[in-house]
């Protein structure tokens, strides 16, 4: 999810909630302790030089049972660090502590945020040498035939 959908998503809320890939839901009382923009440049394994930008959201829960983050605060929370960094209309990755900091995805399921897993990949497949996924084939799917027939047709 961009940052202008999450922007066009709060404005027609009431509450918001987000929810962990397990189908639990962040605690009512969490807290986004960061807005920002994270440049990442690297060089994958292929030796490609690569740059991603994304705007980061932290999500945090207090002790705080009494407060909520209301969608008109965080919307205004956004578009400060729009103005103030200027952040552009980039995706968003959200962190959320578990055993350790774990990032995620957004998505919208038109009522709650949904934090979607991620997956590290390898971006040079080609330059590693790494075959591409064969399909997966049952045997009995092959031939209508047995391999080796009576007229002693062997494969």
């Amino acid at each position: 999810m961009r940052l202008s959908e999450i922007k066009t998503i709060l404005k027609k809320l009431e509450t918001i909630a987000f929810e962990l890939p397990n189908g639990n839901l962040v605690p009512k009382h969490f807290h986004v302790t960061e807005v920002g923009e994270v440049t990442k440049n690297f060089i994958d394994c292929g030796g490609t030089l690569r740059n991603e930008k994304v705007v980061n959201f932290q999500l945090w829960n207090a002790d705080d049972y009494d407060h909520r983050l209301h969608p008109e605060k965080l919307l205004n929370i956004i578009e400060l660090s729009e103005k103030v960094l200027n952040i552009g209309d980039l995706e968003i990755e959200v962190e959320y502590q578990s055993d350790t900091i774990g990032k995620f995805g957004l998505d919208f399921n038109g009522t709650n945020f949904l934090l979607t897993s991620k997956q590290t990949d390898c971006l040079a497949k080609e330059n590693c040498g790494i075959p591409e996924t064969k399909p997966k084939l049952k045997l009995a799917d092959l031939s209508e035939e047995p391999c080796c027939s009576s007229d002693g047709n062997c494969c």
